[in-house]
């Protein structure tokens, strides 16, 4: 079993793995920061479900907190996607690499 609280990349794909999150994370692009009752209120979940969810993104390191008064407001940090990102992209080119090849495989098999 992984241990999620040694592996900086295993935390940021558990939390990316939920579709709640993920839209999470959607509502805060393109905007500075957003409230928890901003980006709870389109959501069929209830208040404590989202900060939950928005606990594991913070685990993760995507988002960060901000407390003003009785408002807590949420960013993106996008350091932690770039790590995801650049994992991705070493198996992307190995990927690549294996469809070319089965592709030419394919090509080469007598039709039947």
């Amino acid at each position: 079993m992984v241990n999620l609280e040694a592996e900086p990349l295993s935390r940021i794909f558990a939390a990316l793995s939920d579709a709640t999150r993920r839209r999470l994370l959607a509502q805060l692009h393109g905007v500075p920061e957003a409230t928890v009752s901003e980006l709870a209120r389109p959501l069929p979940i209830s208040l404590p479900a989202v900060l939950k969810h928005l606990d594991v993104l913070e685990g993760a390191g995507l988002i960060a907190r901000r407390k003003a008064g009785r408002s807590v407001h949420i960013r993106l940090t996008p350091e932690p996607m770039d790590q995801a990102a650049a994992w991705l992209l070493r198996y992307r080119a190995f990927w690549g690499e294996s469809l070319d090849r089965l592709a030419a495989i394919v090509e080469e098999a007598p039709e039947a």
